[in-house]
């Protein structure tokens, strides 16, 4: 079966901000992306977790997007205004697809 490269952008960042950095991505033209709640980790500031929180509002969420290579730069400009001043992790990895007209 024939693959095509691909770019996986994965986004981690405050829940609050979900909205913002979607449509940020949106408005790059970037209409496929999922997104994921983030359970815990550990960072600068040591460990954290979901659990005992009241709500989802100090939590964390992952957005992640396949694209063209071609496209990722675009997608990480607007990513980046939105990430640059909060808390957040943008990674970049080679991946590869099975359909490439989707993406």
């Amino acid at each position: 079966m024939q693959t095509h490269q691909a770019k996986r952008v994965e986004i981690i960042i405050e829940a609050p901000l979900e909205h913002r950095l979607t449509d940020a991505i949106v408005a790059a033209g970037v209409t496929g992306f999922t997104i994921l709640p983030v359970l815990g980790g550990s960072g600068r500031s040591g460990q954290w977790s979901r659990d005992g929180q009241v709500s989802l509002a100090g939590g964390m969420v992952a957005v992640v997007c396949i694209v063209r290579p071609e496209r990722v730069d675009t997608l990480l400009d607007a990513a980046f205004k939105v990430v640059e001043r909060h808390i957040g992790v943008v990674s970049v990895s080679d991946c590869e697809v099975l359909r490439a007209e989707r993406f």
